[in-house]
């Protein structure tokens, strides 16, 4: 294992949710929309009347264990092995991976002080309910309770849940920002999608939303987009002729071309940009967690393009707006050193995955991909940046 000579903070570590996660708080008139039934001996999720397949085990009872997927995203697989022959024999999630208490015995372990920890089946809710407000809300607000009283915002200044909002009615998200904040969170989760309604959908960047981001700009929290079923999924299912649903870890040479991760993400922070969120609010900061970084360099393009042809749509150029307020972290198989090149180092943050088998088994073994970095960057990237956000730290 891997030491460095300061607190290490991680900025993306994940929970397994179980059942009671959505349904201790979810109100009863809810519980035919998102209820655990029995198919064939195994627990399946139906959500909005759908029986859903996108994670296949959504109780999380056996799990691929951490970094058995290392070598399928650094496209070394000669053997030509499928997703689920790599993955091996399954194992079943220790109590240290779905306790608070737990996970911060696994992170002394690891030589990690401190990790933004993230839900994993929440990723499902907004594609398949965002148009119908309420229930995303009550759904949220049921996990956020439970992580408060499981795993606490800020468990011993080390753990840092990440509570999950949906912008579909923006007077619940106030209001559910508003408990998230009393409760001590240090940072919420947004998805990185077009927010749906009755209608088709639109920008989170649009005036519309900022209440929002105006709380979280005053309150000197930052905003994590994660990845998660942003709904692209349906391009792939347009060429490929069918299906019904994004399921994530069926794989093709197709759908592996399509930037069916990327593409959300510098959608996402895109519409941040041209559509005025960040130049109305300069305090706000957003951090970009487990989308990888190859989409960076193409974005400041177009966004540079952008603004030759139409500067006085913006306050300041866009690539600025960008080095400012964003952050990004990086896959361990992209090119850390190509992300320099566009990104300050200040915004650059660690994120592990952890234990999520597309993550390192070792998380701090991810300091190999920096060995042309100075000791001084690698603090930033390892220690002050995401310190210094969860601190409200705005430089």
């Amino acid at each position: 294992m891997s030491v460095l000579p300061y607190p290490v903070y991680d900025a993306d570590n994940h929970l397994y949710e179980p059942e009671e996660a959505f349904l201790r708080h979810l109100p009863k008139k809810y519980h035919k929309d998102f209820l655990f039934v029995d198919v064939k001996g195994r627990k399946k999720l139906v959500i909005g009347g759908m029986l859903s397949e996108y994670i296949p085990n959504p109780t999380f009872e056996v799990v691929a264990g951490p970094g058995t997927h290392e070598k399928w995203y650094r496209a070394d697989n000669p053997e030509g092995l499928t997703l689920r022959e790599m993955t091996g024999e399954v194992v079943r999630p220790p109590r240290e991976w779905r306790t608070g208490d737990g996970r911060l015995a696994v992170m002394d372990q690891q030589g990690i002080h401190a990790a933004l920890v993230f839900p994993t089946l929440a990723s499902v809710i907004e594609e398949r309910l965002g148009h119908r407000h309420d229930l995303v809300a009550a759904l949220f607000h049921s996990l956020n309770q439970w992580t408060q009283e499981e795993w606490g915002f800020a468990r011993d200044n080390r753990l840092f849940s990440v509570p999950m909002i949906g912008l579909g009615d923006v007077d619940l998200a106030v209001k559910e920002l508003d408990f998230v904040l009393k409760s001590g969170a240090r940072a919420v989760g947004i998805r990185p999608a077009p927010v749906p309604n009755v209608h088709g959908s639109k920008s989170f960047g649009l005036p519309e939303f900022d209440p929002f981001w105006a709380r979280c700009a005053e309150a000197k929290i930052f905003v994590c987009f994660h990845a998660s079923d942003s709904g692209y999924d349906r391009v792939y299912r347009d060429w490929a002729g069918g299906g019904t649903e994004f399921v994530p870890f069926e794989k093709d040479p197709f759908k592996q071309t399509l930037e069916l991760l990327e593409r959300p993400i510098a959608d996402s922070m895109s519409a941040m940009v041209c559509h005025g969120a960040l130049e109305r609010h300069p305090d706000l900061r957003v951090v970009s967690v487990e989308n990888g970084s190859e989409w960076v360099h193409g974005l400041l393009i177009r966004l540079d393009r952008a603004y030759g042809q139409m500067p006085d749509a913006f306050k300041r150029h866009p690539r600025e707006t960008f080095e400012r307020q964003i952050f990004v972290a990086p896959f361990y198989e992209n090119d850390p050193i190509e992300l320099a090149k566009d990104l300050p180092v200040e915004r650059i943050l660690f994120g592990s995955d952890f234990p999520h088998p597309e993550g390192l088994a070792e998380p701090l073994d991810y300091i190999k991909e920096f060995s042309s970095f100075d000791d001084s960057q690698l603090k930033r990237i390892f220690h002050t940046n995401l310190k210094g956000l969860l601190e409200g730290v705005r430089d």
